[in-house]
């Protein structure tokens, strides 16, 4: 079965925009969906009005696709936010990674569309075909479903407002709204959305505890009923203030570390990983740097508040990914000297399992053969490395056996 792009109702509706809406090339559309399916497309990304990727074409070399997207301007962001604050499941379903239909809709009413429309979109290629879009520009429009199933939050970013700025605005919303000036009432501006009465915490709780009930119930009666772990992590609401000034943290900082709270929380009730509340400093930023490693924004937000350089964070990080605290250690071990025996025996499996002539150093707990090295840590296991940028990376968990890690492909 061919590959569907859209898993999302927000991610298909792009689709549908793009194929129907956008005044797109319909000859090219097809072939540029084809590319897509046969992963000829690297290094996408999206920013504020424009997304790039390279195409790998049938001729030698790749392309190079910029689209340029309109952005919102002031006056629609304001229809925007007032849209997404006006009522309180929005912004809840959006910082859950999910974009209610509702939004789409009541966006449309206030007069902005959420996505893509004519003249939206603007393709350009460097390969010689000036069909707009060209097949390459076009297999690039289809895998931003995938980017929009991934993180709702991207469909704003296109157009003009990343995450955090959109955040921003929607707490400076919330604010004016709740001081005594903003609740006056009708004084309503055009395209404003009615605010959501919210429910009242006695009654949601009421209703959670008649749910356990039930559970206990289905369970035999024993009150013991079996805990269901939900699909995703929670995601915690917005701040509806910023800290005073002077305040060591920030109101998008508090959000960041309640998340993070929240992911291994959930981890913890899938039997995925600890807590991880016995980590020291050092480790814990290498685990929260692990999480957001590739997502560029983020990771360079952590660099930037821990004042460690991108590069050494994200050698940390990978580090963590293969083998955790113990990896660290590995990483940062000085050189020591184990039995000699135990690296004659290692020296010779390495030897073996690589191809007739190939060059093998020792050096205290280290085995190096071109670019790799394995090292050997105290507790009796192998760790490969390989120097990438002029320092040495960890590549692969550890193994009991040296011989298990000169042949795997990272």
């Amino acid at each position: 079965m061919a590959r569907r792009f859209g898993q999302t109702w927000w991610g298909r509706a792009w689709i549908d925009a793009l194929e129907n809406r956008a005044r797109l090339d319909p000859n090219r559309l097809p072939r540029g969906r084809t590319y897509a399916r046969h992963d000829r497309v690297s290094n996408l990304h999206l920013a504020p009005g424009e997304i790039t990727a390279f195409v790998r074409g049938n001729r030698p070399g790749r392309y190079r696709v910029l689209i340029r997207v309109r952005t919102y301007g002031d006056a629609e962001w304001d229809r925007v936010v007032a849209t997404i604050a006006g009522r309180a499941g929005h912004a809840a379903a959006l910082l859950e990674g999910e974009l209610d239909p509702s939004i789409a809709e009541d966006a449309t009413q206030a007069g902005v569309d959420l996505m893509p429309g004519p003249g939206d979109l603007q393709p350009r290629c460097t390969c010689p075909d000036w069909a707009d879009p060209c097949k390459h520009a076009a297999a690039v429009c289809y895998l931003v479903a995938d980017a929009l199933d991934d993180d709702p939050f991207t469909l704003f970013a296109v157009r003009g407002r990343p995450r955090d700025a959109l955040l921003a605005e929607l707490r400076a919303h919330r604010r004016a709204g709740s001081s005594p000036q903003g609740a006056t009432g009708g004084n309503e501006g055009a395209g404003s959305v009615p605010a959501d009465d919210g429910e009242v915490a006695r009654d949601v709780w009421r209703r959670a505890a008649e749910r356990r009930a039930e559970a206990a119930d289905r369970n035999g009666g024993t009150g013991a009923p079996t805990p269901s772990v939900p699909a995703r992590p929670g995601a915690p609401a917005m701040w509806p203030t910023d800290p005073p000034d002077g305040a060591p943290f920030t109101a998008e900082g508090l959000h960041v570390l309640a998340a993070d709270a929240a992911e291994r929380a959930w981890a913890q009730l899938r039997g995925e990983a600890d807590a991880g509340l016995g980590l020291d400093a050092d480790a814990d930023l290498a685990r929260r740097a692990a999480v957001v490693l590739g997502r560029v924004p983020e990771f360079a937000a952590l660099a930037r508040s821990s004042g460690t350089a991108p590069v050494d964070l994200a050698r940390r990080a990978i580090a963590w990914r293969h083998g955790g605290y113990v990896a660290l250690a590995v990483l940062d071990e000085d050189p020591w000297r184990p039995p000699v025996a135990a690296m004659v025996d290692a020296r010779a499996a390495v030897v073996e399992a690589l191809p007739t002539g190939a060059k093998v150093a020792v050096s205290s707990n280290r085995i190096t053969a071109g670019p790799v090295q394995l090292r050997l840590d105290r507790a009796g296991r192998w760790w490969r490395f390989e120097k990438r940028r002029g320092r040495w990376e960890i590549t692969a968990p550890g193994a009991e056996h040296p011989d298990d890690l000169v042949t795997i492909q990272t």
